[in-house]
């Protein structure tokens, strides 16, 4: 655990410039509008470690698969987002010095993320040749404007003498990926134009042996200062530079706006076309004021937050937590383009390759159904419903039948490199099932899975119908050789939350089978022998158990391992990731994150509270919790079981994972995807939130060290607030109509 920014409410800020701590900065301090990010590096140039990444939604490349021992089914590539442009450059030369925080004399230094607007801002006096200079660059990316970033740097003398000031404004495409398999480039330039006061780059991604498509971007850049524009000859073929100089007498101030403009051939089919739309958005922002436009955004995060906000009174470290989870999850994700998704880091660095995991389905689900419109959610389902035709593929490659949604994807292809979670870590296939119920069962909007969704049922059902087998011994269906959500277990043989997940897949799609319409069930083609065999494998599906222990039964053999707690481990040991070797980890009793507890969440109702209980007792002490999707789940089944204690020790730790950097790995991006874990440990956990035969239930609880707490959640076209203080819990309908609800096992009727 490490501390390196202040805890406030609203601001994630640092006094502090420590080299050592720059990379875990620029995680901290990123920014995005979905449609592209950056982490926080700095826009002149930094000569000491650093790691600059921008980031484009969609704009991907497929790295080269690169193992010891091909595999038969094994991915052809590793799909993996790709450094963009260097557009935010803009180096400050102080008598033409140029300033870097590497090497200069800094004092007053602020790193300031302003969670409330999305603007970061630096600040700094530097010291050059005997000159003080204060400093104060601001940045945001706009979600008014979503091709638009906006940067403003602002230079002050603070010296009795007069000094010469001069900006550099730069684009460059000579841009590496860290993360590769290959030292790289990415981007060949295509044209660019350098004028006075503006430049732009286009740029294509070099050709690549798997047909993959190949992303063309335009960017442009606007400048706008009181400074003399100074004739420059472009640097070189990769980057385009505006230069303006001027002197600065003692206590006189002057700033640089720069406007970058961002399209892709996402959305525009030719070169040609991609170049109007970036002059025209080019043009269409240099109309507006610097202000006018952040203001613009501003105001559309202030309505975001309105929505979601979660209020923690007597706790700012709990409170700075779940606000900074729900500002990169807003940063990463807000449903405008549903041919994206959610990376487990975003944009905010390489790892993970910033493709989509099942963990949008399994944990930001339940999040985006209870804080924006039904229509983020839907445009996460019909992510997957797109991308069918790569599932099938990847379920073809096992030589099985129906659709194997991919562990690791940009495009519905499989492109991850680890065999045991690419073809062994399926329950994805369920979790996307999962996610299809969770929305009709908290919306109660039956229109997707009776329509697009009953297909992705059914060709999941398919995949499950021929992964399983029958065993002839036992009389009972069975999965062997897969990875359970534990990924400190590979290759075994029923793994309970798998096959349970696979079970009630099928159990599921036969129900909407029953509910579609004759049009819809022609199309879907399931003969009356596959609704009969489908029926036959939930009959007599084979879910470990041990009675005795009254706990489920991670996987087969699981219990004749070494069953020593985590706390028997010594300190200096942890996390095992970084100090154990892969086959002790993989031998040992210790689970990455929640495994059977996954599956007692995810049908939380379905369990007597002996049930709960006895398997959270037996698998919260052998967890290390080093995944950051572990610490949510056991916070909400602890509230569940009235473990108060626990249940706020882990939303601690999933409310502030990267902000105190707790599995010392924040420094390559934050866990965005893991984001999600406060809101739910405060909602399902605290809040005790349940949907029930299409009723809301609340049974809440206020933690010991806060005086209060309350959300809003939307629910059917209404609009809640809950509140709970030491008084009790006070609900309140914001908006929409009447409706019903439980408190405490008490009907509550609420009107607006």
């Amino acid at each position: 655990m490490k501390r390196t920014f202040e805890v406030t409410p609203w601001n994630i800020v640092t006094h502090k410039l420590d080299p050592e701590d720059k990379r875990l900065q620029e995680s901290m301090t990123s920014l995005g509008n979905e449609y592209m990010g950056m982490r926080g590096f700095f826009e002149e140039d930094y000569s000491g470690d650093t790691l600059q990444g921008i980031y484009l939604g969609g704009v991907w490349f497929p790295d080269k698969t690169r193992v010891g021992w091909w595999k038969n089914g094994y991915p052809k590539y590793f799909g993996k987002v790709i450094n963009a442009i260097n557009f935010i450059k803009l180096n400050v030369l102080v008598d033409g010095d140029p300033i870097d925080l590497a090497k200069d004399k800094v004092s007053d230094f602020e790193l300031n993320l302003d969670m409330k607007q999305s603007k970061l801002t630096r600040s700094f006096t530097v010291t050059k040749n005997g000159h003080a200079i204060e400093m104060n660059f601001e940045r945001f990316i706009s979600v008014a404007d979503k091709e638009l970033v906006g940067i403003r740097v602002t230079a002050t003398n603070k010296s009795t003498d007069t000094v010469k000031i001069t900006f550099k404004s730069a684009m460059d495409a000579d841009v590496q990926n860290e993360d590769a398999n290959y030292d790289e480039h990415f981007w060949n330039v295509l044209k660019t134009t350098q004028n006075a006061s503006d430049a732009s780059i286009v740029a294509i991604t070099k050709e690549n042996p798997f047909g993959t498509p190949r992303f063309t971007v335009g960017i442009k850049m606007t400048n706008e200062t009181d400074l003399n524009q100074d004739p420059v000859d472009q640097p070189n073929d990769k980057e385009v530079v505006n230069q303006f100089s001027g002197e600065l007498a003692p206590n006189q101030s002057v700033a640089i706006a720069k406007r970058i403009t961002v399209v892709t051939s996402r959305d525009y089919d030719t070169q040609a076309k991609l170049e109007t739309a970036m002059n025209t958005l080019s043009a269409k922002v240099a109309a507006s004021s610097y202000d006018d436009l952040f203001a613009a955004h501003a105001k559309i995060w202030a309505d975001r937050w309105e929505k979601s906000d979660v209020e923690i009174e007597g706790d700012t470290e709990s409170q700075q937590g779940i606000r900074f989870n729900l500002f990169q999850l807003f940063s990463t994700y807000y449903g405008e383009d549903s041919r994206l998704n959610i990376g487990p880091k975003g944009f905010t660095g390489e790892k993970y390759g910033g493709a989509t995991y099942w963990d949008t389905e399994a944990f930001a689900v339940p999040v985006y159904l209870g804080i924006t419109d039904p229509k983020v959610t839907r445009s996460l389902l019909m992510y997957r419903y797109q991308q069918l035709d790569g599932a099938y593929v990847n379920a073809k490659e096992q030589g099985l039948k129906g659709a194997l949604y991919p562990m690791v994807t940009f495009n519905g292809i499989e492109c991850h490199n680890e065999w045991e979670i690419t073809f062994e870590e399926i329950h994805r296939n369920g979790d996307i099932a999962f996610a299809i119920y969770n929305y009709t069962r908290y919306t109660g909007d039956k229109s997707y899975v009776l329509n697009e969704g009953s297909k992705v049922l059914t060709e999941i059902s398919r995949f499950w119908a021929d992964r399983v087998h029958f065993s002839e011994r036992n009389q009972k269906y069975m999965i062997h050789g897969v990875t359970g959500p534990d990924e400190y277990e590979n290759n075994v043989d029923n793994n309970w939350y798998t096959n349970y997940l696979a079970r009630w897949t099928l159990k599921y799609t036969l129900e909407i089978l029953g509910e579609v319409t004759p049009e819809v069930a022609k199309k879907l083609t399931v003969s009356d022998d596959e609704k009969k065999h489908w029926q036959d494998i939930v009959d007599r599906f084979y879910l470990p158990e041990d009675k005795d222990l009254g706990i489920f039964v991670q996987h087969d053999g699981f219990l004749d391992k070494d069953l020593k707690p985590v706390s028997s481990i010594p300190a200096d040991q942890l996390p095992i990731n970084q100090h154990w070797s892969w086959d002790k980890i993989l031998r040992s009793p210790y689970i990455k994150q929640g495994d059977v507890l996954q599956g007692v969440w995810d049908f939380i109702d379905d369990f007597t509270p002996e049930q709960k209980k006895a398997n959270f007792d037996f698998y919260e002490p052998l967890t290390v919790h080093e995944s950051s999707l572990s610490a949510a789940i056991h916070s909400i089944l602890a509230a569940d079981l009235h473990y108060e204690e626990k249940a706020v020790e882990m939303y601690e730790r999933t409310a502030r994972l990267d902000l105190d950097n707790y599995n010392n790995d924040t420094v390559d991006g934050l866990h965005i995807t893991s984001m999600t874990g406060g809101w739910l440990a405060i909602v399902q956990g605290f809040a005790g939130m349940r949907v029930r035969d299409g009723e809301l239930h609340f049974a809440p609880f206020l933690p010991k060290k806060w005086d209060s707490y309350q959300f809003r959640i939307q629910f059917r076209g209404r609009s809640i607030q809950v509140h709970v203080d030491q008084k009790g819990t006070q609900l309140t309908l914001l908006s929409g109509e009447p409706l019903t609800l439980d408190l405490d096992g008490k009907k509550v009727s609420l009107n607006a």
